[in-house]
């Protein structure tokens, strides 16, 4: 097999320089993109960090309650936060919080509108498939690399790669529940007289609800998956913990930060995910 070997396709040397063009030639707009994104995020970080936690706990519980309508759910909030706070890592947990919460709201932005677009085009689905089938399967670490070339150390590469990650799965759930409506309803609407915008907004999204709302879930519990990895490109949070106590062998602290992360992940998860 050496005579296929010897001609392999430069794939690495073709993303080399088309990184490397675009570094050089697309300069301004992934400066006005990081802006942009530093604007987002120092946002949400002022708005997580500057009350008294109690607060920030309190309005959660108040998420849970409106989401949920159950005590025991906001109890097991209020107590998850307690916890975080016990531990010593609100402020790295704040940090956590505006990566998803920054993640979440890019991907919502993007993906519903997208989702929408594809349920309504299925030429334009077809041809989105492989596109969000690479953005999935591709190792997350591969997205660190371009994002430190075009946005260097900080939360906005750790943000991008999130972003690149998590977006086909609200793109997915919006499409599915848009597409799932059933023609019955749709041809009442029409019979009606409800113009296409209309059966948008009075039809087709209220049935899709819950497919967004889970895509929502999916978007938050995916960005909760890559603070360790946007640790690595210099991302603040809980994730930072984790890779000190991983280079100095920290059994102790380790074990701590892996907790104050599996309990984020099931507070958000009872905060959020939509009942029936």
């Amino acid at each position: 097999m050496d005579w296929l070997t010897a001609y392999k396709l430069p794939i690495g040397a073709w993303a080399n320089t088309i990184f490397l063009w675009m570094k050089v030639n697309l300069a301004w707009a992934f400066n006005a993109l990081a802006k942009a994104l530093e604007w987002l995020i120092e946002g949400f970080l002022w708005l997580l960090q500057t009350p008294n936690p109690l607060v920030i706990i309190a309005v959660f519980m108040a998420i849970a309650w409106a989401m949920q309508r159950n005590w025991k759910t906001v109890i097991g909030v209020g107590l998850g936060f307690l916890f975080i706070i016990n531990q010593g890592y609100w402020k790295e947990t704040t940090e956590s919080l505006t990566l998803i919460v920054s993640a979440c709201a890019v991907c919502m932005a993007l993906g519903v509108p997208i989702g929408i677009a594809c349920a309504h085009r299925p030429r334009l689905n077809e041809a989105l498939a492989p596109v969000l089938d690479l953005m999935q399967t591709l190792p997350t670490m591969v997205y660190l690399i371009p994002a430190v070339v075009f946005f260097g150390l900080g939360m906005v590469p750790g943000l991008v790669a999130t972003v690149i990650f998590v977006l086909p799965a609200p793109i997915r759930l919006t499409e599915l529940g848009i597409s799932s409506t059933p023609i019955a309803l749709k041809e009442a609407a029409t019979a009606f007289g409800a113009t296409p915008s209309q059966k948008l907004w009075k039809v087709e999204l209220p049935w899709a609800l819950p497919q967004i709302m889970v895509g929502l879930n999916q978007t938050i519990m995916l960005s909760l998956s890559m603070v360790v990895i946007a640790a690595m490109v210099g991302a603040n949070g809980v994730g930072i913990p984790v890779l000190r106590a991983l280079q100095s062998m920290n059994i102790a602290k380790g074990f701590e930060s892996g907790m104050v992360i599996v309990v984020i992940a099931i507070t958000l998860r009872a905060t959020f995910q939509r009942k029936g």
